[in-house]
């Protein structure tokens, strides 16, 4: 039997053990031989296990025979409870503590566990109790710490264990090296990353990849890029290399380097697989090469993937091709959440909320669960609309599904409160939110502009300052108009000294706008003629009919007159100049020279433009022009307007 013994299965070895109390001796002649292929047998077991209670079921048999006292076996363990199929962190962790001396291996097992799923607190505390064990960290330790602090973005523990793995004398080691560059760069320290890069000795591929992908998560492009010039003297670039340059290109937006890059992939043929043929559609559409984006998505025929299809109908979005994308998004085989989010938000972007809510009701219609992003669109498209109704059911939406309140969606909401006329309501929001951004203090204070309430505007950009928040343009702008809408002239004069002097911003077209609408209502109309002349660009029509409309409402004919001959200028067919400067001689007494406007007018063949205005019936937002017929109930609508009119005549 001693002799055959090794070679019996794993189940005729178990029922050589008892199911309870000590292990049954084995003769001396063959327990050295029993032991080992018990051992060899429960962990060959043990690798099979699907499932905790199976574990569990060879872990009492590991017990009864003393086998958990081998490290290796002890080790092997850990892992698989902590591992795919089993994968239980907590059995996982109760069995580490169980052990009289875990080795490395088991708690790299651990803290891998841990990292896979981003916990970087319970990663570093297993971390902490390997320290003061028997145990020691080893060149798998700390890529493992240093990985999951890289996608957590956890600055201060990955510089902690990594200088730790410094102290141990590890940075020699690549692989540790490799991971801290990957995690500095991550967190956007791109200068640490490089000084670790720049100490190497020997650099492989993985150093320059991770490098390369330091400065692109950091924003520097320029600097990824020369350092893909030059790893061509060290090392050849791979697709990864390629995936990084190619996304630089995109960033950059220089379609010349995108193509010699897209030339360099293909003359090293190198494997093109369907993220890189993705990246480089994404590239050629932001370098704003339509044309070289369809050549590559027609060539990805018969490999094109969900992503494949959405980049292709972001690119049409984003050079205001909405129909194009459309029908793209209507031939899709299948769609994913990006997909409706691209179309919906394009349509946003394009100013076509009508359209953006219209196909939110039809991914509603085919039961499509809308995320965080569908619902910050839908919001922005009530905001665009004026739709308070379709606006105030979204909130409702959001918390019966118990969407969380995060900065995003409560920018969303207070914004869309705001431009809706429910200011109450946004404030509400506002208040209850519990972390703000710029964004969102921008949005109050554009929103509180927009109600007129100027100073609570400023106590609200004081605020945000206060907070160590820093303003941007649009804060600005929002800031301006408050200031213009209540009369403020000496804070908007103030907040746009400001804007130069301590926040180093330059002021826009729209800001300009802003001052002259706040000098011009307030009468003062020489200081804003002066303020435009000093601008440093042109200014545009906005601007010239913000100077018009504050010299008509205060009689100065002259200054109005030379405004109207700039806003000419820029479109000499806007039929509403026109209307609008006859009407300014009219109120001014000026008969001849109204008469003058309208028969030039007149021989130009120059209309004014249609009124436009909307309303919110049932969530529904209809839109009305002047004199329009179009609408089905036309005939019923222009009914009911005639005898409101009477009525309002009667009774005034």
């Amino acid at each position: 039997m001693p002799a055959c013994f090794p070679s019996l299965s794993a189940r005729e070895i178990l029922t050589l053990l008892p199911r309870t109390g000590r292990p049954r001796p084995f003769s001396s002649s063959f327990s050295a031989a029993a032991a080992a292929a018990v051992g060899t047998h429960l962990l060959t077991l043990l690798e099979r296990c699907a499932t905790l209670q199976q574990v569990k079921q060879v872990q009492a048999q590991m017990l009864l025979t003393g086998v958990i006292s081998d490290g290796y076996a002890a080790s092997r363990l850990v892992a698989v409870c902590l591992a795919s199929p089993v994968e239980d962190i907590g059995y996982g962790r109760f069995v580490l503590g169980s052990l009289e001396s875990p080795n490395a291996f088991s708690w790299n097992s651990a803290i891998r566990a841990h990292s896979d799923c981003c916990d970087v607190g319970e990663a570093v505390l297993l971390y902490k109790m390997m320290l003061m064990s028997s145990a020691r960290p080893n060149n798998l330790t700390y890529p493992i710490l240093l990985k999951v602090c890289a996608k957590t973005r956890s600055l201060l523990p990955g510089g902690q264990i990594f200088g730790h793995a410094l102290q141990l004398g590890m940075d020699s080691d690549a692989f540790v090296s490799n991971s801290a560059i990957h995690m500095f760069g991550n967190c956007g320290i791109s200068v640490a990353a490089r000084q670790i890069f720049d100490t190497m000795c020997d650099r492989d591929l993985v150093s320059w990849n991770s490098m390369i992908n330091g400065y692109l998560r950091s924003g520097r492009p320029a600097e990824a890029l020369e350092l893909v010039r030059e790893m061509e003297t060290e090392v050849e670039p791979d697709e990864v290399t390629m995936m990084g340059a190619v996304l630089c290109c995109a960033m950059l937006g220089d379609l010349d380097l995108a193509r010699k890059y897209h030339s360099f992939i293909t003359e090293k043929d190198l494997h093109r697989t369907v993220p890189l043929s993705n990246a480089l559609m994404d590239m050629y559409v932001k370098c704003g090469s339509l044309e070289d984006a369809e050549r590559l998505f027609l060539c990805a025929e018969g490999r094109r993937t969900v992503v494949t299809w959405t980049t292709m109908m972001a690119g049409y979005l984003k050079l205001g091709s909405s129909e194009l994308a459309r029908n793209l998004f209507e031939e899709m085989p299948t769609r994913d959440i990006v997909s409706w989010n691209v179309m919906i938000g394009g349509y946003v972007q394009l100013g076509r909320a009508k359209d953006a809510l219209s196909l939110f009701h039809e991914m509603q219609r085919l039961r499509v669960d809308p995320d965080e992003i569908t619902m910050v669109n839908v919001l922005s498209a009530c905001a665009q609309l004026g739709a308070h109704g379709v606006g105030v059911w979204a909130d409702r939406f959001m918390g019966k599904h118990n969407f969380r309140l995060n900065v995003a969606l409560g920018t969303a909401l207070v914004d869309m409160y705001a431009k809706c006329g429910n200011i109450d309501k946004a404030r509400s929001v506002f208040s209850e939110m519990p972390e703000r951004n710029a964004l969102t203090w921008t949005a109050m204070i554009s929103g509180l502009a927009i109600h007129g309430l100027g100073q609570d505007a400023i106590s609200h950009f004081s605020k945000m300052t206060a907070g160590g928040l820093t303003p941007d343009g649009v804060t600005f702008l929002g800031l301006l108009s408050a200031c213009s809408h209540a009369g403020l002239v000496d804070d908007g004069r103030h907040y746009f000294d400001q804007m130069r002097r301590k926040y180093n911003l330059l002021p826009g077209l729209k800001h300009y706008s802003c001052m002259v609408d706040l000098l011009g209502r307030a009468g003062l109309l020489d200081e804003a003629e002066d303020l435009i002349e000093s601008m440093p660009m042109s200014p545009d029509a906005v601007l010239w009919a913000s100077l018009f409309f504050a010299c008509r409402f205060h009689g100065n004919v002259a200054m109005g007159e030379r405004a109207a001959s700039q806003l000419l200028n820029l479109d000499a067919k806007d039929g509403a100049t026109y209307v609008l400067l006859a009407s300014m001689y009219v109120e001014a007494s000026l008969w001849s020279e109204a008469d003058k406007v309208r028969a030039l007018m007149k021989r130009r063949g120059l209309e004014k433009t249609p009124g436009c205005s909307s309303i919110e019936v049932n969530g529904v937002v209809h839109e009305f022009t002047a004199r329009d017929q179009t609408h089905p109930l036309w005939g019923e609508i222009y009914a009911c307007s005639r005898q409101l009119f009477g009525h309002i005549k009667h009774v005034c």
